[in-house]
């Protein structure tokens, strides 16, 4: 090597080392702050008993294609046409002057903003409550969530026309819904088959088992509530089209007899489908298939004079922490990035629909999560995926010990209990009858 060269590298690799070690300091520097432990607050409740009215409306997403296929770590392919279009489905419930609104949309999560833009959307309709949820299916569009996290980890590059189409979707849904209210019974009804789902990742073994509501009017059903826990990761990776996986097809199945089905994810952040019939998107049909019946098997008996209530309880959530997700020597970095993305609050919800009484979290519940909260509030279950996305949400005593899905949990072992709070405060708020 010439003295040139080395004249050059001499200078270079200070400046060089100098470079990373401020970058490295810069990114380790306490850029999340402190983050404050309040009591929850309750944002709202509403309450009636009586003779329950609903309406129901289906809206197809309208995805500004090409679109990132949302679901998975990068690369994402982009896709310019749906093998099922993934669609808005909502229902509204009223009993008395008390309405609320329930809007499923066939995607992966719903983010803070496409849920108060949709709520922001309904205001007109006089609704006292909306919860939006999200099927979780790893098939469908992505790009509509800002969020810098939720775009590396899952939904892809941010475009606002996706975010767009997604709130357009939902309102839509709700609108149409809120136009054909008519009186209705209520019927409800389980069945359960444990060799659907199986644990991903130890814990709580998951049971299978799935609640079905049905609103049924004069002429037939208007709408069908189908609570079931299982990952929607059945449709193949990589594929070029979107596609809502089982959630989509089993409504479909489903609306063949009439009515609106919406799919709400249970607690089975760790539950994933054991199901060996078919592959590739045929394997989706016919785990729709198999769940079509398993809705048959959980025959629905009517139910007298109905409650319905709706609350909702604002809680602040502990620090991220990032230990469980980077090596150590980042630790701090990985803290500083999830805090771009973070919310200091989030909000927990509660449904009373007759004898279900559900709590709604935003994020993941695994079988465990889920079971520790049924205890501590007498839900009859809990719906995932609701209202915001936090990620998951595993047991503090497998956090702590870097089980389960805690390496996929971007909470410290805090997260469950401020949640399991705000879950008490809803759940008496909303009438529940522990």
């Amino acid at each position: 090597m010439s003295s040139r060269w080395r004249r050059v590298l001499s200078t270079l690799l200070p400046l060089t080392l100098l470079t990373l070690g401020s970058a490295y300091a810069l990114a380790s520097w306490n850029w999340c702050g402190r983050w404050s432990e309040r009591a929850p607050v309750l944002l709202g409740q509403v309450r009636a008993q009586g003779p329950l009215r609903a309406g129901a409306a289906r809206v197809p997403l309208q995805p500004p294609y090409p679109v990132v296929v949302a679901g998975y770590k990068p690369p994402r392919p982009e896709a310019s046409q749906a093998d099922v279009t993934p669609q808005a489905r909502a229902v509204v419930l009223a009993a008395g002057e008390v309405k609320v609104g329930v809007v499923s949309l066939e995607l992966l999560l719903v983010p803070d903003a496409v849920v108060a833009a949709v709520r922001e959307r309904a205001a007109d309709l006089g609704l006292q409550g909306v919860a939006v949820v999200a099927t979780h299916s790893h098939s469908s569009l992505g790009g509509y969530d800002a969020r810098l996290v939720s775009q590396l980890a899952g939904t892809g590059r941010y475009r606002k026309a996706a975010q767009e189409a997604v709130v357009a979707g939902a309102s839509a849904a709700l609108h149409e819904a809120a136009a054909r209210l008519s009186d209705v019974t209520l019927e409800v009804g389980e069945a359960q088959e444990p060799g659907l789902v199986r644990s991903r990742s130890g814990g709580e073994e998951p049971d299978g088992r799935l609640t079905r509501a049905v609103l049924r009017g004069a002429g037939g059903p208007v709408a069908e509530l189908l609570v079931f826990a299982a990952h929607p990761t059945v449709v193949p990776r990589e594929r070029a089209s979107l596609d809502p996986d089982w959630p989509g097809r089993l409504s479909q199945l489903r609306e063949e007899q009439g009515g609106v089905t919406l799919v709400l994810q249970g607690a089975g952040g760790n539950a994933s489908i054991s199901f060996d019939e078919g592959e590739g998107v045929e394997k989706a049909r016919a785990y729709a298939r198999t769940l079509a019946g398993l809705a048959e098997r959980a025959a629905p008996g009517a139910v007298g004079e109905t409650r319905l209530a709706f609350a909702r309880a604002e809680v602040a959530l502990p620090r991220p922490d990032s230990s469980r997700l980077v090596p150590s020597y980042s630790r701090a970095a990985g803290d500083n990035f999830l805090c771009t993305s973070a919310s200091k609050v989030t909000e927990v919800g509660a449904l009373t629909l007759g004898p279900l009484e559900l709590l709604m979290l935003p994020g993941e519940p695994t079988v465990g999560a889920g079971s520790v909260l049924l205890r501590r509030t007498g839900a009859t279950g809990v719906l995932g995926l609701a209202d915001g996305y936090v990620g998951y949400v595993e047991t503090p005593e497998r956090v702590e010990a870097g089980e389960g899905e805690a390496r996929r949990q971007y909470f410290g072992p805090a997260l469950l209990e401020r949640l399991g709070t705000g879950a008490e405060l809803a759940a008496q708020a909303a009438g529940f009858t522990r």
